[in-house]
């Protein structure tokens, strides 16, 4: 038994309705799981039957869900401590922590099968491998054991455009995988610009964050040591199979705003932070939310323009 369930059953219980349920499943990170994976299918080189690709994304999204359900299941001790998620259902004790791994483990097996059997087994067998990266790899280890936990974790959130290029082709390519690298490059940056106005929530619930281990300081360089890097590989990718004039150019725009965004915070102290609450470094975070999805959206844009002979090179 985990903390979370020790700490978690301490929370008085209150009635438990749809929303709260469904909160669970991180809706947000939901929906960012089917994007991807959507245009993971979509950018695949061969046609997929709508009702077969809904049917992938549907259970991708459920996957999804499930890997937010357990990771809420574990995590419960320290989300009630961190301002951030204590309103999660666990600790406002809207959902017991039973209930949420019930839900969980049933959705999982529920998603591998289903997409096994609308699919292809491959893709069904890489859904529960990124179930179990997420739950146990990075939520029951890496989480609270290293400060490299959002750089190595971030592979679970990188995962799904590959899962969706398998549900389409049964195989692998190179291009999902510039894909996930463009989500598992994203990720640190994403995060430790959250955890520079966040510290104080990591910090009180014993979370190995970058920021708490090395300060802030370290945290600075490192986001722009990965943002360059970042650069270099959406840039890149604008060459590849998934890539186009389309992609180059909101690839160009994005990066140069990114790469500023990241020298403007190593370049400030925390005096400066202080001062105007962060406001860089926040505005360097909703960037990031635009970043991702903007690039996403860029291939997809290539992908549908092809066959017309619009899109790619």
């Amino acid at each position: 038994m985990s903390d979370a369930s020790i700490n978690a059953s301490t929370v008085q219980q209150g009635d438990a309705e749809f929303g709260d349920y469904f909160a669970l499943l991180k809706p947000r990170v939901m929906s960012l799981v089917v994007f991807t994976a959507l245009v993971g299918l979509l950018a695949a080189p061969v046609g997929v039957h709508p009702v077969i690709g809904f049917s992938a994304i549907l259970f991708i999204a459920i996957g999804g869900g499930a890997s937010g359900a357990l990771n809420m299941w574990w995590d419960a001790d320290i989300d009630q401590v961190m301002k951030r998620t204590k309103s999660r259902p666990i600790p406002a004790g809207k959902v017991e922590p039973g209930e949420a791994l019930s839900l969980g483990l049933a959705l999982s097996g529920l998603s591998v099968i289903m997409l096994a059997l609308a699919t292809n087994v491959f893709a069904g067998a890489f859904l529960a491998f990124t179930i179990f990266f997420y739950v146990v790899i990075y939520t029951m280890w890496l989480k609270r054991a290293t400060p490299q936990n959002i750089v190595i974790g971030g592979a679970a959130g990188a995962f799904p455009p590959v899962i969706g290029w398998i549900a389409a082709t049964g195989s692998m390519a190179v291009e999902p995988w510039l894909m996930f690298a463009l989500t598992f490059m994203w990720t640190p940056p994403h995060f430790w610009a959250l955890a520079l106005f966040m510290r104080s929530d990591y910090d009180d619930a014993g979370v190995p964050m970058l920021t708490v281990t090395h300060g802030r300081r370290s945290t600075r360089k490192h986001i722009l040591i990965y943002t360059a890097l970042l650069a270099l590989l959406a840039v890149g990718t604008a060459f590849s199979g998934v890539g186009g004039p389309i992609y180059l150019m909101v690839a160009l725009v994005l990066n140069a705003l990114f790469l500023h965004g990241a020298w403007k915070i190593s370049r400030r102290d925390e005096d400066d932070s202080e001062a105007d609450n962060f406001k860089v470094e926040r505005s360097f975070f909703k960037l990031s939310l635009l970043y991702l999805f903007l690039h996403f959206g860029a291939i997809l844009v290539e992908a549908v323009l092809k066959p017309y002979g619009l899109g790619g090179w």
